[in-house]
Formats: C-alpha cells, sequence, structure tokens
C-alpha cells in the first residue's frame, strides 16, 4: 500500500522536502497561468526538439539524461512542460486514494490518461491500477510492450497493478476509495457493481457511464442503496469556451448558440474507431454536447419539440460490422420553444467551437484551442503524434474535473462539486441520445 500523501510515479525525491516522491520537473518556477520561466520555456523547446520520449509509455518530450534532470521529461504526461496548460491544486490535507479501472492502451485509453494525469497531482493518490485485457488475454497485443514497461516502473513506486477488480483488497470500515472506471462503455455496468461490493465509497465514470438507460439506472439505484457517490466526466460542463458562448447568448435577445465538436480521426482509421466505440456517436463523442443541453438548455426526452437533422453536413457509414455516423449535425428545438444545434465530425481536427446566432447571423464565436494552446499542442504533437490530440486539448478541462472531485470528497461534502454532471444527469443524456439515433438515422436514410 501506499504511504498517505506519498506522490507515486517518481524518480527521485525533492531536495526541498526530504521523503517526499516528486515528478522530475515538478516544482519549476511558474508566473502567471500555467507559465513556465524562461529557464524552463528554453528547455521546453529543447525537450520539443529531441527525438521520441525515453519512456513509450508516457508522453515526455525530453529524451536524454540531460534534459530529465533539467525538468523536461515526466514520467508522467501532465503540465510540466506546457507552457499554456494550468498547475495542479497544492493540498495541505492528505490526498484521496484513488484506483483507476481500465487504463487501456498507453497515448489512446481514456484510462491511461487519466491515469498520468493523477500521478501528478496532489490531491489524489493513485494507489492501484485494474487491467483486465493486457493483464489478460491481451498480453501480447498492440500496446502491451508500453503498457508492461508503465507497470515495471510504477510498481516498485507503491502503485500495484491487477486483472480484476476482485483482487483489490476490500476497503476498510470508515475509510474512503474513489475508482474512476474508464473501461469499454459496455463493461462498466459490471465493474461499477464489482467497486461498489469492494467498498468503494465514490465513483467517477467515464462517459456516458453505460451502454443504455436501463443500466445506468440500475448503477444510480445501487449507489444509492450503498451511499455511493458518482461523478460523470462530461468536461465540457467546465471548459472555458462554453462558458463563455453560454453568459453571451444569455444577455444577448434572440440569441441560440450551435455547439461544434471535432476530434482528428483519418478516414481509414474510422472503422476501429466505430468498433471500440460501438455504442455509437450519440453515446460517445457527441454525448458530451447532449448532456450541455441537457445541464443547460431544458433539453430531456420528454420536452424536445422537434428534431431536425442536418442532411449536408451529416454522413452516415457502415464500416465493417458497423454503422454510425461519421459526422452528424442536427437543431433540438423544446416545448419551451428554445433551439439549439450540435454538429460534430469525426475527421473534422482538432477543436471545438460555439457560436451564438441571432436570427441566422453570426454575432459571437469562442473556441477551443486558442491561438496559445494551439501553438502548445502543436509543438506536443510534433514531438508525439501517436497520441491522441484531444488529450492535449482537454488537459485543462480534465484536470479541473478530478480535482473538484477529489476536493468534494476530502471535503466530506454532499451532493456534487460545481459543474459535476450527476448520475441523474447521465440518464435524462442517454435517454436523449437513444431518442435522437433513431430519428436521425431515419432522416438521414
Amino acid at each position: 500500500a501506499v504511504a498517505v500523501g506519498a506522490r507515486v510515479g517518481a524518480p527521485r525525491a525533492s531536495s526541498a522536502s526530504p521523503g517526499r516522491v516528486r515528478l522530475v520537473g515538478e516544482g519549476r518556477k511558474r508566473s502567471g497561468r500555467g507559465a513556465l520561466s524562461e529557464e524552463g520555456e528554453q528547455a521546453a523547446e529543447e525537450g520539443a526538439a529531441a527525438a521520441a520520449s525515453s519512456r513509450s509509455w508516457c508522453g515526455c518530450f525530453g529524451a536524454n539524461e540531460s534534459s530529465a534532470e533539467s525538468g523536461t521529461c515526466l514520467s508522467s504526461f501532465p503540465h510540466a512542460d506546457a507552457p499554456a496548460f494550468s498547475p495542479p491544486v497544492k493540498m495541505s490535507t492528505s490526498p484521496v486514494d484513488v484506483v483507476v479501472v481500465g487504463c487501456g492502451c498507453p497515448k489512446r485509453g481514456m484510462g491511461w490518461y487519466h491515469l498520468v494525469q493523477m500521478l501528478d497531482m496532489d490531491i489524489a493518490n493513485v494507489v492501484a491500477v485494474v487491467e483486465p485485457w493486457y493483464l489478460g488475454p491481451g498480453g501480447e497485443a498492440p500496446g502491451a510492450a508500453e503498457f508492461m514497461e508503465m507497470k515495471a516502473e510504477l510498481e516498485p513506486k507503491g502503485v500495484a497493478f491487477h486483472a480484476s477488480i476482485g483482487d483489490l483488497t476490500p476497503v476498510a470500515p470508515g475509510g474512503k476509495l474513489a475508482v474512476l472506471i474508464a473501461g469499454r462503455t459496455a463493461d462498466n455496468p459490471r465493474f461499477f457493481r464489482e467497486c461498489v461490493d469492494k467498498g468503494a465509497t465514490h465513483i467517477y465514470l467515464e462517459k456516458p457511464g453505460a451502454p443504455s438507460v436501463a443500466e445506468l439506472e440500475e448503477m444510480r439505484d445501487l449507489a444509492r442503496e450503498r451511499n455511493v457517490g458518482v461523478f460523470l466526466g462530461y468536461n465540457k460542463n467546465v471548459t472555458k469556451y462554453v462558458t463563455e458562448a453560454r453568459e453571451f447568448e444569455a444577455k444577448t435577445p434572440g440569441a441560440s448558440t450551435t455547439f461544434i465538436h471535432n476530434n482528428a480521426y483519418k478516414e481509414e482509421e474510422l472503422g476501429e474507431c466505430f468498433e471500440r466505440n460501438n455504442e455509437g456517436m450519440l453515446k460517445n463523442m457527441a454525448v458530451h454536447e447532449l448532456a450541455l443541453l441537457v445541464t443547460y438548455y431544458g433539453v430531456a426526452a420528454d420536452t424536445i419539440e422537434s428534431i431536425v437533422a442536418d442532411k449536408e453536413y451529416s454522413r452516415m457509414l457502415t464500416l465493417g460490422d458497423y454503422t454510425d455516423f461519421a459526422s452528424i449535425g442536427f437543431t433540438i428545438t423544446t416545448k419551451a420553444g428554445k433551439s439549439v444545434t450540435v454538429k460534430a465530425n469525426r475527421t473534422g481536427g482538432s477543436y471545438s467551437e460555439a457560436i451564438v446566432s441571432v436570427d441566422g447571423a453570426e454575432v459571437f464565436k469562442t473556441m477551443t484551442p486558442d491561438e496559445e494552446l494551439e501553438k502548445t499542442v502543436a509543438v506536443k504533437q510534433a514531438a508525439n503524434p501517436e497520441m491522441m490530440p484531444y488529450f492535449y486539448l482537454q488537459h485543462d478541462d480534465y484536470i479541473t474535473l478530478k480535482e473538484r472531485c477529489c476536493k468534494h470528497i476530502i471535503d466530506g461534502a454532499a451532493g456534487a462539486p460545481e459543474g459535476i454532471a450527476t448520475i441523474d444527469i447521465a440518464i435524462e443524456t442517454l435517454k436523449v441520445a437513444e431518442m435522437l439515433t433513431p430519428e436521425l438515422q431515419k432522416q438521414l436514410a
């Protein structure tokens, strides 16, 4: 077990704080919002210009010993060489113990992405990783070598690795344990039940949480029965560009908003994307926007008056055994007369935007990444082209989500943290997705 307050994932200790495990690159001077010092910026540039990372699992930049010692090589992914990224919250109290279920492929899987972020967060103490695939039948699958490299590096630092949730030590009475579940959507209901049975007190579910409304409702009922707090990872509920657009729309008479969400898949990658995310686009990529509609626009399965597909924008494809949207656009109007539009494109690039219009004319637009973040992401992506681009784009948002959840747990607060989707919001979001999918398929047929 990892000692309370220890930091894991670090190859050396800080001279300023003997005995406290420290990440390489941690503690450099910063100015402003996550800005590096002049020396740090120079080191980051040198690191970015280096060859591929010396650690194939982590996504760090400095490949040589001198750059690692100067603080440009991380044993985890986050902020240290990214001037546009915010520094993590510093805690004066003990961090919350966390288990990650469903790590997945390094540089590709959302579970891995969450893991390496939390390894660099003072507010979280990663004690174990459960990975059924690579520690089971996928031991020789693509990505397994990188996963095993990560396992070999983290185990001596106190992070346990298990093939199943059943191998975890049950939580002691009165203890707290947060579990982040980022497995395949179809597996999450089973993982959820097993974590509750092990005594998890809080669960962070990667969206959409479950394949169906019925399964998510069963999970909600179990959580209520066992008094387990449940949070959903809908990052756009807290992202800056959405907040700015919503605020502008609220003060502009007659305004309506279009939310545009792009991913950077290549056309030849769509078959694998459809298979891996076979719950469908509206329960996967575009579910973030549906959660926004449910949370802020009064959209629910029983409040929708009309659904109109954008046939020119949308593409529905059958690739192998799976039929899904490569891109989808639609406008929802509620019974209260509120209209909102969503557009999502798997191959549209690495950006998202919100456009506020009045009488069809654009009056305000905000987007992510902004110019500063775009430059940072370009450098990072050039150094690590195999990394999913949206990891860089959404870095701060997912840090914010996890920090709010961890602080909420440490404080012993009731309810949910500010801006964090509850399981009830997730259920309504899935209801909307299940209503939209057949209707849009029919309109595009």
